[in-house]
């Protein structure tokens, strides 16, 4: 949607359900006084204030204290801050006079109560705006309706109406009078020429809170008489529990009982009523309960626990050899094909063909998984950090057999998600705990249980191949070979579909017993650097510059009608270029090398310059220059933030992450042998925005694809080593060891 002025038609339903729909995600109560003054506080005691109920979304006090309520849940994307700023913009309310507030989940109220997929701006972004300006203009109608002239004479900025004679009325003493009115059937939204919030920068709301260590997370949350329980999983996939002695445990101080859970999933599981799109442990698990933590944990280390077999327990090697023998074997799934294939590759002068290879990686969040559960005959309270409060509570219903009007979930702040969260087996776990003791509990996850059962990206191998003739690219063919599939399938739609007239893309999966599922920017996390690598090694044999090659092959899209494409070719264009410039392609001082990368992925065009050096040998990212088209901005300060975050993920990951499998059991069980980017290793990240005035898109995934191919593609022109597997490490050292 254009920022253009805008008129919509509205009715007291639509206006309810507008504001329902504008649901893309912040969350947990905050100050915004705090946030945008350092170490000032409110000048009111916000939460003693009368305040009235607007909609789902808005209040207003008679002071002109507005609260914006926060239905979804924050994972650090910075939506907690962006999403009040679309909504106070168009209510034209001071920012200093805005308050937050967590909601519980409301799926009445709100719609889209998750985080996930980098959505929350681009979902929510029409509707927050229209229930701003709808609000705003039932004020102004209030305050023409006291004074008795039209509402047209009448103009609102900063909380407060004033008429053509210059007469004055805050927000909050029209409230009352305002919220008993029609809904306008028509509002005008903000030109962006207008916007005063949307574009400036604001700190993160709960940036005071996070680094004095007040109460956020699920961690901090307690009630009183609330137990602790620590959960023994099965220690390699593919086992199941046979027998378990727990008389150690028993007597360990603070212990109170160990008991088994599992029936209640397994049911869960058959019943045919659950959705994951992971294959959770159907086998009974070992609870610890305890009066705190590390009573849990010392006595969860103390139970015998014996396990059996019941699948095959893969090694790295075993699904290495699976994924090898999909790429040479034939029964792919096709999911696009354009032209002849077969023919521009019998045709061909040459055939380029590379193959890359992925390996599993966990998620690492700061804060392990833990939640809360009360289980009593009246309610089911579940409290804590995950992405899909609505599932959760669906589920721990139809686990229980309780009524969804019985289940209450309370969200807290995240420390990382990155797609873990989306899956809510520790929501379960606490839930059927807390029904077998009939006491409020917390399971706590430490590391080791977080990286040994977890539910890790997949490995995946992908072989490219290109046929060239007449030195242009006339043929183009992906296989992806990914264990469990990779949780949506290749995306057949995105670059560079579309650019090159034979193009084909094959899918197939390997069945394994290790859960995998969403790891930040699925899909194209690894695609991005085996495509965006691949790209560059037949832009050498072209003897092309390889950002000249990207823009060539885009000029074949620009103009294509093909509606399955989800690209845009003439915004990626102009972030290559936008890159380019502010990268300084191809002007590197001496000893300093490039490598370029472009992606699209979440709706947002995204394209890097990495550069690396050599010191002892071994390479060293040293800056990143990246270009971004999300539409428009709404926190710049937010958005740069987003970008750097996911540039340094993807090139800590690339570089470093590598989780192995002996026998079932992963082998990397805390940090100490799973290696991430360092202080020291993390490079300068430059962030410069395509300037325009489209609709918002996603910013918390989509730096992080490009950032491996980048630096892949600067280490070639450093060493002369091409990339073919993650991690970089491995195959850099083997390079100078040989």
């Amino acid at each position: 949607m254009s920022t253009q002025e805008n008129k919509l038609t509205f009715s007291r339903r639509n206006f309810l359900r507008t504001s329902v729909i504008a649901s893309g995600g912040i969350m947990i109560g905050f100050n915004l006084f705090t946030a945008c003054k350092p170490n000032v506080k409110p000048s009111v005691d916000i939460e003693n204030l009368n305040f009235n109920d607007f909609n789902a979304f808005i209040k207003i006090s008679d002071d002109g204290y507005v609260t914006i309520y926060s239905p979804n849940p924050e994972i650090g994307q910075g939506v907690k801050t962006a999403m009040p700023m679309i909504i106070a913009e168009e209510l034209d309310v001071d920012w200093d006079k805005v308050h937050v507030a967590q909601a519980s989940l409301n799926t009445k109220s709100y719609k889209r109560q998750l985080a996930g997929g980098s959505q929350s701006i681009r979902f929510g972004w029409d509707a927050l705006r229209q229930t701003g300006a709808t609000t705003k203009q039932m004020l102004v109608n209030a305050a023409a309706t006291k004074w008795g002239v039209k509402a047209a004479t009448c103009k609102a900025s900063k909380g407060v109406i004033t008429n053509a004679k210059g007469e004055k009325l805050g927000y909050g003493e029209v409230v009352k009078e305002a919220a008993v009115l029609e809904v306008p059937e028509n509002v005008t939204l903000k030109k962006s020429s207008e916007f005063t919030i949307i574009g400036t920068n604001a700190t993160n709301v709960d940036l005071d809170k996070i680094v004095t260590g007040k109460p956020l997370f699920g961690l901090d949350y307690k009630t009183e008489g609330m137990l602790y329980a620590s959960v023994l999983r099965p220690p390699a996939f593919g086992q199941i529990l046979a027998s378990f002695d727990a008389s150690k445990a028993e007597k360990i101080k603070g212990v109170l009982k160990v008991i088994t859970i599992g029936e209640k999933v397994r049911d869960f599981l058959n019943s045919g009523k659950s959705n994951w799109t992971f294959k959770m442990s159907e086998t009974d698990k070992v609870v610890v309960i305890a009066e705190n933590t590390w009573a849990a944990i010392k006595g969860k280390k103390a139970i015998k626990a014996v396990w059996k077999t019941e699948n095959e327990l893969e090694s790295t090697e075993v699904q290495n050899k699976k994924l090898n023998n999909i790429l040479n074997g034939e029964d792919f799934n096709v999911g696009r094909e354009d032209g002849d294939i077969k023919k521009a590759f019998a045709e061909a002068d040459k055939v380029i063909e590379k193959t890359y290879h992925s390996p599993f990686l966990p998620h690492n969040c700061l804060e392990p998984m833990n939640f809360y559960a009360s289980v009593t005959p009246e309610k089911v309270h579940l409290v804590g950090p995950v992405q899909t409060p609505e599932y959760a509570a669906l589920a721990v219903s139809e686990m229980l057999g309780r009524d969804i009007n019985q289940v209450q979930v309370d969200m807290t702040r995240m420390g990382g998600g990155f797609g873990r969260r989306l899956y809510g087996d520790f929501v379960y776990e606490a839930a059927e705990i807390s029904n077998a003791i009939q006491k409020p509990i917390k399971v706590v996850s430490t590391r080791e249980d977080d990286m040994t059962t977890g539910i890790y990206r997949p490995a995946i191998k992908y072989r490219i191949a290109a046929a060239i003739k007449d030195n242009k690219i006339t043929g183009y063919h992906l296989k992806e070979a990914a264990i469990n599939g990779n949780m949506y399938g290749l995306i057949p739609h995105f670059f560079p579909a579309g650019c090159i007239p034979n193009y084909k893309v094959s899918i197939k999966s390997a069945k394994s017993n290790v859960t995998t599922g969403a790891w930040r920017a699925p899909y194209t996390n690894f695609l991005a650097f085996a495509e965006q690598s691949f790209f560059d090694e037949v832009a050498q044999e072209l003897n092309i510059d390889a950002v000249q090659l990207r823009l060539e092959l885009l000029q074949n899209v620009k103009n294509s009608t093909d509606e399955k494409i989800e690209y845009s070719g003439e915004r990626m264009e102009n972030t290559i270029k936008l890159a380019a410039e502010k990268g300084g392609w191809g002007k590197s001082k001496e000893g300093v090398y490039q490598g370029f990368s472009a992606y699209y992925s979440h709706n947002t065009h995204v394209a890097e310059v990495a550069e690396v050096v050599l010191k002892d040998g071994l390479p060293v990212v040293t800056k990143v220059v990246a270009a971004v088209d999300c539409g428009i901005v709404v926190n710049p300060t937010g958005a740069i933030n987003q970008i750097q975050g996911g540039v340094l993920d993807g090139i800590g990951h690339a570089m470093y992450g590598d989780l192995t499998f002996d026998k079932g059991k992963p082998s990397n069980k805390n940090f100490d042998t799973y290696r991430l980017i360092r202080m020291k290793e993390t490079p300068k990240v430059e962030v410069h925005f395509v300037k325009n005035e489209l609709s918002p898109t996603g910013l918390g995934e989509p730096g992080l694809p490009p950032a491996g191919g980048a630096v892949a593609n600067a280490i070639y022109k450093a060493m002369g080593n091409r990339l073919y597997k993650q991690p970089f490490i491995n195959e850099l050292k083997t390079s100078i060891k040989g």
